[in-house]
Formats: C-alpha cells, structure tokens, sequence
C-alpha cells in the first residue's frame, strides 16, 4: 500500500502441505458453512419446536437467543484460542463441539436441554469461520486470496439464505429434530477430512511452542469483559424488540452493563501485554474501514434476509418455504457472480469495487421501496437478486483486503474482529430492521386510518364499489372487516418501504468511507497511478 512497508507473505504457515490448496478450501468450508446455517435454519421451526416441547412461542425464542449469545462471546476469542491450542486441534475442537451439541439438540426432550445444547453449539460453531479465515489468509499469496476468500463468500453468504428454506423444507417433511441432526453426518466428515488433509505447518506450531515457553498470561478479566459486554449486547440487541426495549428494566440493566463492559475491554486490552482481544490492530487505517464495511455489509445480509420473506408472509400471504424459495432463487445470483468478484477484486482498486457495490445495495433496496401488495413470486425473487448479485463484491474484497499490512502472526487474531464485525453487523441490521418496522407500522395505519372518512370520496367510492362486488350492505360488519384488513395490509406493506429505504440512507451515508483506505488491490499491489 502507499507509503507502508506490506510484510511479506511467508509460505511456511500454508495449511495445504502437500495437498491441493484448493482441497483444503473445500474442507474447511464444509463445517463453517454447516455452523452458518445454523444461525438461520432454526427461525422458521420455532412453531414447531414450542409445539413438540410445549412450551410457548416467546419461551422457544431462546432458542435463537442462546445461540447468538454463545456465539457472540466466543468468536472474539477465538482468534486467541486459536494461537494457545493451535490452529489445527483448535478447528477440530470446534467440529467436535459443534456435532456433538448438534446430536444433544435433536435429541432433546425439554427446553432446558436444548437451550444449554444451543449453547454449546454456539460455542462450537464460534470459532470455525474466524479459523477458516486465517487459515484461508496463510495458505494463499495475496495474488491468489481473492479467490480463495471467493469460496468462502459463498457460505457466510448462501447460507443465511437456504437457512430458512431448507429448515422449512425439513420440518415440514419429517421434523423440528432433523433441522440440528443433519449436521451430525456432516461434522464426522468434516472431521476426518480435516484430520487427514489439513496440516499445521511447522511455522505455526513453532509460534504456539514459543508463546507457550514464554508463559501463558490468561486475560481472565479480559474474557469476562468479552463476555459481559458482547454476550449482553447480543442478548439485548435480540431481545429488544419483543421486550420493547427500554420498558423493560432487564433490558436496561443489559445495555448498561454491556456498553460499560465493552468500553472498559477496549482500555484494558489496548494496554495488556497478551490481550485476548488484539484490538491494537485497528490501527492499521484499512483494517479498521474493512470492519466498517463489514459491519454495513452484515446489517444489509442479515436484515434483508429476515425482512423479505416476513413481507412475504405477512402481506402477500406466502407460507415459509415459498417465501425461502423466492430467497433461494436469488442467491442463484450470488453463486453467479462469486468468480468474478474473486478475479476483480485482483485487478482493480477494492475502494472502486466496494463503492460500486455498495451503490448497487442501494439502488436494490431503492428497488424494494417500490414494490406493491399485489406483486408476484418472480417480482420478489428478481428484487431480491439485484441485492444478491452484489454481495460477492462486498465479502470477496473485504476479506481479501483485510489482511494486506498485518503481521501473518495476527491473521487469527484479525479473523476473529472480522466475523465480529460481521455477526454484530448481522444483529444491529436485524434487530435495527424489526425496531423501524413496528414503529413505521404504526403510523402508517394511523396516517391511512386519518384518510378513511365519509368527506373523503375516494373512501366512499371504495365502500360503494366494494359493497356491489361482494354484495353486500354498505357499513356492514362484514365489509367493515375486509376495509380493517385492507388497512392493516397496506400499513405493513409501507411499513417494509419505509424500512428499505431507511437502510438505503445507511448505505449511502458509509459509502463514501471506503475512499478513506489506502488504495490498494486485494493482491496486495498498489492501484495503478499510486
């Protein structure tokens, strides 16, 4: 980059040994796109799930709420977990923790048990993909990473979106239990792969040998501070919706007790000699816009993909699996254009390629704002692959880019920030998403109420008309019922517009930052005329 010396990247801390590269691409990702799936697949079987466990609906939400939390306080460590354990028994810990939880939760015949069994799994699942990075980061030269980064874009991407729709499919084909139990197949394969095919280079293990003989300092208060702040945050930022936020006195306390916490980590690891959380990283100017950048292209995945089949399903009537279907569909597009991500990202100036990509998000929510009650399954499904086709251009560099300046020493440390990035970025967006949502509603019904009046003739046009076609009384309570869900319809449809084009205004807003980076292609070369 411009006026910084770029360490040299180092083939000894290769995972491939004498494997394929690519091999151990197609190995690693098989475990984090099973624990990415996870995040998702679950939502669209609570129905069920409170129903066989005869619990209530909001008692089954902490389902969700379990995972995320457990997820949230682990992925920040991971990064230094990884450099203690090693790389390697680290990974395969993980796939280990994840498969077994996995089985404890298809098995499970009570809710206390599948809650502790989410937990568990939300601490197996943390540290695969901040692991896959790392590795993904060591084992490719910087001319060579885009692509690679490609591959992975692929499961933190796609999976979101089959999420619902293959856990509709599942439970609705044999039950809630298999959503959790298809991955016990998967983790054994993935283990057995990674055991055979994955080395931990001898670099890497004379990194670990030489932290180990210097003496482990445990940050103990630095993990309780991980801990409380992003487990609070996420349980608060899950939560706050359905408690309806600051009404809610634990809510407080939680926001309280997080947003010390996570101001108090930031001073106390900044000034510890091993902290468990490198935030002296973000130093580096481009690090710390890739996280940005990560953080909005989070919020737009995991709002978007919660926001466009709830209006589906709420204002056009679609069950869940038509409704993942039309999400489905759209990340055909997403597969498209991973490839030609991967090889852009190579050749031209990643400050151009995320601002284009970013203006494409905006111009697809724009899209969405324009979108009607009364549109079809295809109209949804082409909507959504304008958003689709752009999220490569946003993963792919980002990834790619992140990592050029940093010590090779820091890549676990560095992937651990990034899926931070990302999965807040994914809870802001979602719970951010549903916040706008309910409060939009409800004054676009009050805004639509005020107009139903005799003075106006639109509204008794409407009254006469309608009566005449259904053949019935004008004011009847039947027709009175049809005008109230016609109100409530419309309320919700505008409502999702106003959300879309609130997220389009973040977008446009951040944008311009990534203009701030050092220019730079994802190979690590300078742009050209810099």
């Amino acid at each position: 980059m411009a006026g910084a010396a770029i360490p040299a990247w180092n083939p000894a801390r290769s995972a491939a040994g004498r494997v394929n590269p690519w091999a151990v691409v197609a190995i690693i990702s098989l475990p984090t796109f099973m624990e990415v799936l996870d995040t998702s697949i679950a939502n669209v079987s609570l129905d069920h799930i409170a129903g066989g466990l005869s619990v209530t609906l909001d008692q089954a939400t902490w389902v969700l709420t379990s995972y995320l939390v457990a997820n949230a306080v682990i992925i920040p460590l991971s990064g230094w977990l990884s450099d203690v354990i090693g790389r390697k028994r680290y990974f395969m810990i993980s796939i280990v923790l994840f498969t077994l939880s996995s089985l404890m939760c298809g098995l499970a015949g009570d809710l206390t048990t599948l809650i502790i069994a989410r937990v568990l799994q939300g601490i197996g699942g943390g540290g695969l993909a901040p692991v896959e990075q790392s590795i993904l980061a060591d084992t490719f030269p910087p001319n060579r990473r885009a692509m690679a980064f490609a591959a992975f874009a692929i499961v933190v991407v796609v999976g979101p979106v089959m999420g619902p729709t293959l856990g509709g499919f599942i439970t609705d084909t044999f039950s809630w239990h298999w959503i959790f139990l298809i991955n016990v197949p998967v983790g054994i394969a993935a283990l057995a792969l990674t055991h055979l095919f994955v080395d931990e280079p001898q670099a890497v293990r004379d990194d670990r040998a030489a932290l180990l003989a210097r003496g482990i300092r445990v940050d103990y208060v630095g993990i309780l501070l991980v801990a409380l702040g992003l487990g609070l945050l996420e349980y608060t930022l899950d939560r706050g919706d359905r408690d309806e936020w600051f009404a809610s006195g634990t809510l407080v306390v939680t926001a309280i007790v997080s947003a010390t916490s996570l101001i108090a980590l930031v001073i106390w690891e900044v000034n510890h000699p091993s902290p468990v959380v490198d935030f002296r990283l973000m130093k580096s100017r481009n690090f710390s816009l890739t996280l940005l950048v990560m953080m909005t292209t989070g919020m737009i995945l995991f709002g978007t993909t919660q926001l466009v089949p709830q209006m589906l399903q709420q204002v056009l009537g679609y069950t869940a699996f038509q409704s993942g279907m039309a999400m489905t569909i759209a990340g055909f597009a997403t597969l498209a254009m991973v490839p030609f991500a991967g090889r852009l990202s190579t050749i031209v100036d990643v400050r151009w390629l995320l601002f284009g990509a970013l203006l494409v998000q905006s111009y697809a929510l724009w899209n969405m704002s324009h979108l009607t009650a009364t549109i079809g399954f295809y109209d949804a499904a082409i909507a959504r692959m304008y958003q689709a086709a752009a999220l490569p251009f946003l993963f792919v560099p980002i990834n790619a880019v992140a990592y050029i300046g940093l010590p090779q020493t820091k890549t676990a440390q560095a992937s651990s920030l990034l899926n931070v990035a990302r999965n807040l970025g994914g809870s802001i967006g979602i719970s951010m998403s549903q916040t706008l949502l309910s409060g939009y509603r409800q004054v676009e019904q009050s805004v639509t109420v005020e107009r139903l009046n005799p003075a106006n003739p639109n509204y008794t046009d409407w009254l006469d008309r309608a009566a005449a076609a259904l053949g019935l009384a004008p004011g009847s309570e039947t027709l009175n019922g049809i005008l109230y869900q016609q109100v409530q319809n419309q309320a919700a449809m505008l409502a999702f517009i106003d959300v879309f084009r609130t997220l389009m205004i973040v977008i446009l807003i951040i944008a311009p930052t990534v203009f701030l980076m050092r220019a730079a292609r994802a190979d690590g070369a300078p742009s050209m005329g810099h």
